[in-house]
């Protein structure tokens, strides 16, 4: 087995954070070709890489939810200037919720020969990652969010050259 790392830091890497029901720790991550045990939570994961980037699960949630409308199974922009938006596969108060990076997916495909697996996530490295959940609702959250990507990136795109402006040129009152 690995080791139990106590934090994992989410980055442009990272595919997946999946839970595990395991005594030693609680999340397998899925980064590149590498595999990590973490002892925190996917959650607890996805709300401090949030923090780390300037904002709180929370915060971002709401935006999303204002922007979008979605209220349930709210995709997260964790940090937006670095493109790292991730999914929930379900409900995130749920055990099995597993959250999927948006910008890693290659392609999901159906599974109708598998029972205990409804789907197939392709990553854009070839790793193939096989859910429960329906082929309807992970693309549905794929769909939800490129919307939140694409609605936040034309937010910041617009706003930033004033912010620029505000800096480079000061209105002093002397």
């Amino acid at each position: 087995m690995n080791e139990v790392l106590n934090h994992y830091e989410i980055n442009e890497k990272t595919l997946a954070l999946l839970p595990a029901a395991h005594i030693d720790y609680a999340t397998i991550v899925l980064e590149g070709d590498k595999t990590f045990h973490i002892s925190q939570t996917p959650l607890q994961l996805i709300k401090t890489a949030c923090l780390e980037a300037g904002a709180s699960y929370d915060g971002r949630r709401k935006a999303v939810m204002y922007q979008t409308g979605s209220k349930r199974k709210t995709p997260i922009p964790i940090n937006p200037g670095k493109h790292i938006y991730a999914f929930p596969t379900q409900s995130p108060s749920l055990f099995s919720c597993a959250w999927i990076f948006y910008h890693h997916i290659l392609s999901i495909k159906p599974l109708a020969n598998k029972p205990t697996e409804k789907s197939m996530i392709i990553f854009d490295n070839g790793i193939k990652l096989p859910l429960q959940e329906s082929h309807f609702v992970l693309e549905n959250q794929r769909q939800r969010t490129a919307l939140a990507a694409s609605q936040l990136t034309y937010k910041l795109q617009s706003d930033y050259p004033s912010f620029i402006q505000t800096i480079l040129k000061p209105n002093y009152q002397f």
